[in-house]
């Protein structure tokens, strides 16, 4: 395995192969012993993405103690609550700015012994305060003695890592998991997806996803080191905007995008072909049309389309290959999406694009991947089959197949960290972990996920309504909306929160007021002069308004019942983001944050008496 820092490979390259990636760890493993740490407690580590992040994480496995990954974006007291749930001896910071927040709470953590900042210097030297040179000296030139006595008492079944949960219903759960878990699944997941072993081809990864996340961990460390890969560090801006060059330098040879990385993606491809000239324009939408086409039918057919047809070869000349190359996935044989739903319509874009997208299905508590799609079982808006190995139970069906998924099989976790009560409420007796999600098996077994039970609104007539698949329809119904958010538990009927899609600061991360290129040129096609949020926002611009309406309108013409049809809606100030708490780390909405940030919008949905909309009422009452 090769760790190489940043998005200049030329001569940053850090780690090296076997016995010189293991003398780096062997200090890192001495350097954790002379600092203290006990067997069984935590190394918490605070940063973004990097060779000290990899070794702080194997060393503190190596020294029998558990690695905790701690979101960069935690508040001190979210910091302070972790590193007191694993009862750290150590934490590894990656700033001046981490570490201000552990210097908050230090007093606070009676088991920490030693903070180590890994990046830049040291504003102000303070007693058990290292830096990463310090600590990596301090198992310089020892031997190795201790660290294979330490080794050879580790047992498989025994703990090594925690996963914490975000907590956005309540505390953060510490997700326990073994060495054989995260073994097991790392060999599981490899041959699933025919990943290459090194001395064949090298795999190329870029790490840019938090390593606190169990998906960033398995794609980014426990996958290539199972395969002898390389993995790349993208820069802490990726999210932000950086990502898409890393992309073009590295040339990954397999990349996990969340369904937010594959939107902005296609935002830019649709603003740039949208300036095109006429003939480009129309070859592209044949090409797009050729490759859906062929995409389904080989779909169909389980990959097995024996011979490509001549308009889909002339496409893949014409078109696909160079829109592989401007993405800098031209290498990608693997491009993988999950940690959050997916829509149809982001899917088949890149469908038509020769880019299938392959869902993955999973949570922390199973070491990541419970179902994987691979290009010869590929069913669009499943999240594929079962992981050989394991088992998939559908609890508690109703006449549709729509049950609880549970999980089964050697990934599965040992339990939450001092919560007993929790642990049993997830794995049953017979050691099914029940997802909380809700999914069905089509008749080839591909698994569909169609909500979660903790998601479902239960209106006040007593029907369950699972809020994505039709926040799903809005956003492709209405191409100006980024995120839609539906509300209507407990209600008389239901509502839903809407967000403009919007220019990002790229130093924070922030949503601006300033609409992409792609919304204003939708705005100008409807008669629209708006270029900014706040110009259309809580009904200023009634030609926008009327636009989104008629999408809602759309979408309530297919609902099932009354019941599922929306009946007010707005446009809110700004976006959701990580930057301002509504996303988490993976950009999964954080419906809870966003029920309390904007319940004065929602509660005015039900205090107003409902005006039914028309064609000649689009907008929603005030």
């Amino acid at each position: 395995m090769l760790l190489c820092h940043g998005s200049s490979a030329e001569d940053r390259i850090f780690g090296q192969r076997s016995r010189d990636r293991m003398v780096v760890q062997s200090q890192a493993f001495i350097g954790w012993s002379k600092l203290g740490l006990e067997r069984y407690h935590g190394v918490g580590i605070l940063g973004f993405n990097s060779v000290e992040w990899f070794i702080a994480d194997i060393g503190a496995i190596l020294a029998g103690g558990f690695a905790v990954g701690i979101y960069t974006t935690n508040s001190p007291e979210a910091c302070q609550y972790v590193a007191e749930n694993c009862q750290a001896n150590i934490l590894v910071v990656e700033n001046h700015k981490q570490l201000q927040k552990i210097l908050q709470i230090q007093d606070k953590l009676p088991h920490l012994k030693a903070i180590i900042q890994y990046k830049d210097e040291l504003k102000e030297k303070k007693p058990n305060l290292y830096t990463w040179a310090e600590f990596m000296e301090l198992g310089r030139d020892e031997p190795d003695a201790q660290l294979d006595d330490i080794i050879s008492s580790q047992k498989p079944n025994q703990c090594c890592t925690l996963i914490y949960t975000s907590g956005t219903t309540g505390q953060p759960k510490g997700v326990m998991l073994s060495h054989d878990n995260l073994t097991w699944t790392a060999f599981a997941t490899g041959r699933d997806v025919s990943l290459t072993d090194a001395d064949k081809q090298q795999e190329v990864v870029v790490s840019y996803l938090p390593l606190s996340h169990i998906a960033a961990q398995m794609i980014d460390i426990w996958l290539p080191m199972k395969a002898g890969g390389v993995t790349y560090f993208a820069q802490p801006d990726a999210l932000k905007g950086s990502l898409a060059n890393t992309l073009r330098e590295i040339r990954p040879t397999a990349f996990l995008g969340v369904p937010r990385v594959w939107e902005k993606m296609q935002e830019k491809m649709k603003s740039i072909g949208a300036k095109s000239s006429t003939v480009r324009r129309k070859v592209a939408s044949w090409a797009k049309d050729v490759g859906l086409q062929t995409n389904l039918n080989k779909m169909e057919l389980n990959g097995n389309l024996s011979r490509k047809p001549f308009n889909y070869r002339l496409a893949k000349r014409l078109v696909f290959r160079k829109v592989r190359k401007a993405l800098g996935l031209d290498r990608c044989t693997r491009c993988y999406t999950g940690a959050a739903p997916i829509t149809k319509d982001t899917l088949e874009f890149f469908l038509s694009l020769d880019i299938p997208l392959f869902e993955l299905y999973g949570m922390s508590e199973s070491s990541g991947p419970h179902t994987i799609t691979v290009s010869d079982a590929f069913r669009l808006t499943s999240c594929g089959k079962v992981l050989p190995g394991c088992k998939t139970k559908i609890f508690n069906p109703d006449p549709d197949g729509n049950g609880e998924i549970c999980f089964w099989g050697r990934h599965v976790f040992m339990g939450y960290l001092n919560m007993p009560d929790k642990t049993e409420e997830a794995l049953d007796a017979d050691g099914w972990l029940h997802s909380g999600d809700l999914g069905k098996h089509d008749q080839d077994d591909f698994l569909f996920i169609t909500g979660r039970i903790k998601e479902l609104l239960i209106t006040a007539g007593g029907e369950n309504i699972p809020p994505v698949p039709i926040e799903d329809a809005v956003k492709e119904a209405v191409p100006l909306i980024s995120n839609a958010m539906l509300i209507g538990d407990k209600r008389k009927f239901l509502s839903m929160l809407l967000t403009i899609k919007c220019q990002v600061n790229n130093e924070t991360g922030a949503p601006e007021d300033e609409l992409t290129p792609e919304v204003v040129e939708l705005c100008q096609k409807l008669g629209s002069t708006s270029t900014r949020v706040s110009e259309i926002a809580s009904g200023r611009d009634r030609l926008v308004y009327k636009t989104i309406q008629e999408g809602i309108n759309r979408v309530n013409e297919k609902a099932t019942s009354n019941a599922q049809r929306i009946q007010k809606w707005t446009v809110l100030e700004k976006d959701f983001s990580i930057f301002g708490g509504e996303l988490g780390p993976t950009m999964k909405l954080k419906r809870p944050v966003v029920m309390k940030m904007y319940k004065d919008q929602i509660e005015n949905f039900y205090k107003e008496v409902l005006t039914p909309t028309t064609p000649d009422n689009p907008l929603p009452s005030k």
